[in-house]
């Protein structure tokens, strides 16, 4: 069976590199399924669940907002964020959360503040979605 390359980068570290046999990312409209020989693709990635599957066992991580670039053999992401559930803190995400909430209900930001706010609670939300996930199936955390 074919694979993929995958490489997923932040500004701090390389995060996960080597053969996959499919990828899905977030994006602004929905999830994108890769497989090998996809056609090649610049796109915007999204807050949210990335996941892949190696030789038959799924990853998840918890991504923030990047780009992805696709080639038939190769998947390139750079991320601002890139967290696996077991480094979740949940009760850390659960404040940042609440932070942002109570900051955006008070409503004295600008423009650009109310914008970073907003990038950050879609990336606390997409964390406890993972976090969240392994007990909505039945699993330990």
């Amino acid at each position: 069976m074919e694979k993929l390359l995958l490489e997923l980068v932040t500004p701090s570290e390389c995060i996960f590199s080597g053969e996959v046999d499919t990828v899905v990312i977030p994006g602004k409209e929905g999830e994108l399924g890769i497989l090998p020989g996809h056609c090649p693709l610049l796109t915007e990635i999204v807050p949210g669940e990335l996941y892949f599957r190696k030789n038959g066992a799924e990853n998840r991580l918890a991504v923030g907002e990047g780009f992805v670039e696709i080639v038939p053999t190769q998947v390139s992401i750079l991320t601002d964020l890139a967290i696996s559930e077991e480094n979740i803190d949940e009760k850390k995400v659960e404040e940042a959360v609440r932070r942002a909430e109570v900051a955006m209900r008070e409503g004295h930001m600008k423009e650009e503040e109310l914008a970073f706010v907003r990038a950050n609670l879609e990336k606390s939300i997409a964390q406890l979605r993972l976090k969240r996930r392994r007990y909505t199936r039945g699993g330990l955390p």
